[in-house]
């Protein structure tokens, strides 16, 4: 019995620690600036109807 809630406490410390990481490792999603990457031409692509950033 003692060996399961061992088990259940540190599977619970892993997934607290586990959230708290995401949370603070700074990771953003970001949009992408079209103009900086090589080979693209927003203006060659484009299709009416869509806004581009």
């Amino acid at each position: 019995m003692i060996l399961i809630i061992l088990l259940i406490a540190l599977a619970t410390w892993g997934v607290i620690a586990s959230i708290v990481e995401l949370r603070r490792d700074g990771y953003r999603r970001t949009p992408t600036d079209w103009s900086r990457v090589a080979g693209r031409d927003i203006g060659q692509h484009a299709e009416s109807g869509h806004i581009y950033r």
